[in-house]
């Protein structure tokens, strides 16, 4: 670690190298946060499973490169894959618990998670799959600094996501339907929402959302099935640091923990990246409480 730190201090630009990397990669992990806080947001579900549909969008775009798609339509072929699933698994389980304990939630989508990796481990193999993106390679000071395209384009992707879905919840009917049920579902049915149809719509955005953060991992990085407890737990941090309802905090959010990560990698090892994300994930939910602790004291 010493040796790395003192490689990092005699040869800046590899630090800028990884932070930049390490932005571009924040940019996928805000992709599936968006979709986390909305259904924490208006459905009061922590979606453990978010992971597993990421992975899942995944294969979608690998089996579709594989048939001949070009991999950029693929992109837009797993979030429309992922929207049908969120939108039948809305109806099968998810229905069954809105309005239930927040205990019940995280067991039923856990169970969810659980199902999905042992059924892509049928279906695909436990084989680490990938797919060229086509994008090639951008070099920055003389080679020193490289930049896979796709990333750029990923990035590119997630502000353009979270200007959209921006716009979606204050302009499309729809959209104003999601607030006016998260802020207060009986009212909203007094109102005539079809509350229903507005939860189902969301864990559908969801899921979308999820595929197209897949399509772009796949591309970007390796997946298999049992890597998905990775983004959730990625998701789940980045809601819980910009807050619920809060999409650039979101965006904001991701590239940081993507920055901070990369550079984790390098200086602790690649074995330690992992770790590095669940300790952080546990630092960011003391502090979280300590906050609120002493803004419930402050109130008192």
């Amino acid at each position: 670690m010493i040796a790395n730190l003192e490689l990092l201090a005699g040869y800046p630009v590899l630090g800028l190298d990884l932070i930049l990397n390490g932005l571009l990669i924040g940019a996928v992990f805000a992709l599936a946060a968006y979709g986390m806080a909305l259904v924490w947001g208006v459905m009061n579900i922590i979606n453990i499973v978010q992971g597993e549909l990421v992975i899942l969008g995944g294969y979608i775009a690998w089996l579709a490169v594989g048939a001949g798609v070009p991999p950029l339509v693929c992109v837009p072929l797993a979030a429309a894959a992922l929207g049908l699933l969120g939108w039948g698994l809305y109806g099968t389980v998810i229905r069954r618990i809105i309005e239930r304990d927040l205990f019940i939630s995280i067991l039923a989508t856990f169970g969810m998670s659980i199902l999905l990796q042992q059924l892509m481990n049928q279906v695909f193999g436990a084989d680490v799959r990938t797919v060229d993106s086509g994008f090639g390679t951008l070099s920055l000071f003389g080679g020193m600094v490289t930049v896979a395209q796709v990333k750029l384009f990923a990035f590119g992707l997630a502000l353009a996501t979270g200007a959209g879905l921006w716009l979606f919840l204050s302009r499309a009917r729809l959209g104003q339907a999601i607030r006016a049920t998260a802020q207060n579902p009986r009212a909203a049915r007094v109102l005539g929402i079809d509350t229903d149809r507005t939860y189902a719509a969301t864990y559908a955005l969801n899921a979308a959302l999820c595929g197209a953060a897949g399509s772009l991992v796949v591309m970007a990085w390796t997946i298999h099935p049992y890597i998905g407890l990775q983004y959730t737990v990625r998701a789940f941090m980045i809601v819980i640091v910009a807050g619920l309802g809060n999409v650039a905090g979101v965006i904001f959010s991701g590239l940081g923990l993507g920055a901070l990560e990369n550079l984790a990698g390098f200086v602790l090892g690649a074995e330690f990246q992992v770790a590095f994300v669940f300790l952080l994930m546990v630092l960011v939910l003391v502090v979280r409480n300590l906050i609120l602790s002493r803004r419930r004291s402050y109130l008192r």
